[in-house]
């Protein structure tokens, strides 16, 4: 029974993490249902693990449970996403108050380095938001606060469906990977106060990109 059980834990995370993926790549639209029957024949299993695949994804806010509509993809409204936004910006800037205090982790900057490095050979649009979400994990990390970082992780998901809005608009990866630049630069250096404006701007910047894109 056990063993049986953790079976269907995994199976019900690969469905999850497939389901997330269409998301995030834009395959489903925000409103679009999510079919039981079509995921459970696809996977070929029951419907059971797919309910907790859709279940898990309601908790990460990605999906909500509509009374007798079933599961959809969840639309957020403007406020939600400028919400999530900043309250981004307010951690990371905590974030960077930590480092400024406790000093910068060269373990953890050497991490950043590799993902500005594969931000600039990037294959497709889902690629680069994966590796921007690693890059600002990485200050999050160097904060060494677990409660800044648990609460970080929070954002999640809904935060990387939301970001990749700001990277459709041309010319803003090549800003970010810039930006991304200079605060390894100034990281590196130990100009910690500028590290941090830059890092605040760079943040803010995408609040203004994304409110355009949706007021447009």
């Amino acid at each position: 029974m056990n063993s049986l059980k953790l079976t269907n834990n995994a199976l019900s995370n690969h469905i999850a993490e497939h389901i997330t993926d269409q998301i995030i790549k834009g395959e489903l639209a925000p409103g679009e249902k999510l079919i039981e029957h079509s995921y459970a024949d696809e996977f070929g299993t029951s419907r059971a693990p797919v309910r907790e695949a859709i279940y898990l994804l309601a908790i990460e806010g990605l999906v909500e449970r509509i009374p007798r509509k079933g599961a959809i993809v969840k639309d957020y409204t403007k406020n939600e996403i400028y919400d999530l936004l900043e309250i981004r910006v307010m951690f990371e800037s905590m974030a960077m108050e930590r480092i400024q205090r406790n000093g910068v982790n060269e373990e953890v900057l050497h991490k950043m380095c590799q993902s500005l490095q594969e931000m600039k050979n990037y294959t497709d649009l889902h690629h680069y938001t994966q590796l921007n979400h690693s890059f600002h994990m990485c200050m999050i990390e160097m904060s060494k606060s677990e409660t800044i970082k648990n609460m970080y992780s929070r954002l999640g998901l809904p935060l990387f469906r939301i970001q990749t809005l700001s990277f459709t608009t041309e010319g803003n990866i090549e800003k970010s990977i810039k930006e991304h630049e200079l605060i390894i630069d100034l990281l590196k250096n130990k100009k910690l106060e500028e590290a941090a404006t830059v890092l605040k701007q760079h943040n803010e910047d995408v609040i203004t990109s994304i409110k355009r894109k949706l007021d447009y």
